[in-house]
């Protein structure tokens, strides 16, 4: 009874699911800072806000999807006997997949294909570097608290 990646790997989608809700609902629709295409057309035009509109529309099914298969396999995970449930492994794996995440995202939408980047304008590269930045630490503070739960006990 000891094994913990169904855990690890449910809470990994849980979370990039959620930092991805967490993305587009403040980001880009209470912020309104960007939109998925943002750099592409602006969203000051009709034609751009219906294309911006469904970038993030199409953005939110994915997050939604990442979503609904962490809670299939936190479902499955919980149903097996050698997995032991431990909220602290689950929270741990949800701070992994949230910084995986943005870094994950940070690297492709804003820096490989620039289709729109975390605050455009002053100080753009800031913005970028730092949604990547708290990518990095949240996914290694939750991998070092996946280790610390999983290393035997003294």
């Amino acid at each position: 009874m000891n094994n913990r990646q169904p855990l690890i790997v449910a809470g990994i989608l849980i979370g990039m699911g959620q930092a991805g809700f967490f993305d587009g609902i403040v980001l880009h629709q209470l912020l309104q800072w960007h939109h998925m295409f943002s750099s592409i057309k602006t969203d000051a035009t009709v034609a751009g806000l219906e294309l911006n509109t469904l970038g993030d529309g199409l953005f939110h099914l994915a997050d939604w999807l990442i979503t609904l298969a962490g809670i299939f396999c936190l479902w499955r995970a919980v149903k097996r006997k050698d997995v032991p449930l431990s909220t602290p492994t689950l929270f741990s794996s949800i701070l992994i997949g949230a910084g995986s995440f943005n870094f994950i995202e940070g690297i492709i939408d804003h820096q490989l294909l620039g289709i729109h980047h975390v605050k455009p304008g002053v100080n753009e590269l800031a913005w970028d570097l730092g949604f990547l930045a708290l990518g990095v630490v949240l996914a290694v503070l939750g991998w070092m608290l996946v280790q610390r739960e999983i290393a035997p006990s003294n």
